[in-house]
């Protein structure tokens, strides 16, 4: 609770307004557009910008399905893809309805204006601190979100969209992360940016960024994913 007090007054002291009750509607709507999904199975390429690694671009396949199960497989049957990789689907932002809305104002992007709202949780054992979320006014499409985690850091999505945007699904995913949270795939090597087959020291990665852009050729939407996928 004591850490909750502490993040409403934060934003109490950089002018964050309590939401009025159209904020509120626009996070309803844009729940509404992503809830249409029950799951999905998608195709795409993913390339990855890690310090140090050079990892190829990769033929990938994304697996969704309600409420919080996702699977990403590459044509090579690995993928250097952080932990938190869950919240690349935009439903998660919102899987239990239980937070408060703060209203943070408007910024840009791309030229465009947004909303911006906070979700700050209210159950104080979930691993979410809170949330940060770049509403398109007119679309209520989600152009941005970044979520910061007790246990597995800072992420942050931007995403474009295209001829799923009814469904609430992007075109293009960029995910930005910290490279120190995270390790290889166990048993994979990759070659490193200096020229040498052994790992960076972990100080030559700690607090450096991490990079996976995602573009999407097609989705299957609601024809039933099985479990054993997520296997």
């Amino acid at each position: 609770m004591k850490w909750k007090m502490i993040v409403c007054f934060l934003l109490s002291l950089a002018g964050v307004r309590v939401v009025a009750q159209d904020i509120n509607q626009l996070v309803a709507a844009a729940r509404a557009r992503v809830e249409k999904v029950n799951d999905y199975e998608a195709s795409g390429r993913m390339k990855t910008n890690v310090a140090f690694l050079k990892v190829p671009v990769a033929n990938i396949k994304v697996y969704f399905k309600k409420p919080n199960r996702l699977k990403l497989k590459s044509e090579k049957g690995v993928s250097f893809v952080p932990k938190g990789a869950v919240s690349l689907n935009m439903s998660n932002l919102f899987s239990d309805n239980n937070y408060t809305v703060i209203d943070a104002g408007t910024d840009k992007l791309g030229g465009s204006t947004v909303r911006v709202a906070k979700l700050l949780p209210v159950d104080d054992n979930s691993d979410v601190v809170l949330s940060t979320v770049y509403i398109d006014p007119v679309t209520s499409l989600i152009r941005k979100a970044r979520t910061t985690t007790k246990e597995n850091g800072t992420f942050e999505l931007e995403m474009t969209y295209g001829k799923f945007a009814d469904m609430g699904l992007p075109d293009k995913v960029i995910f930005s992360f910290n490279t120190k949270d995270y390790k290889l795939p166990k048993g994979v090597t990759f070659d490193f940016d200096d020229g040498t087959s052994t790992a960076p020291k972990p100080q030559d990665v700690k607090n450096r960024k991490g990079r996976a852009e995602i573009t999407f050729s097609n989705y299957i939407i609601n024809k039933g994913v099985p479990d054993a996928v997520f296997k």
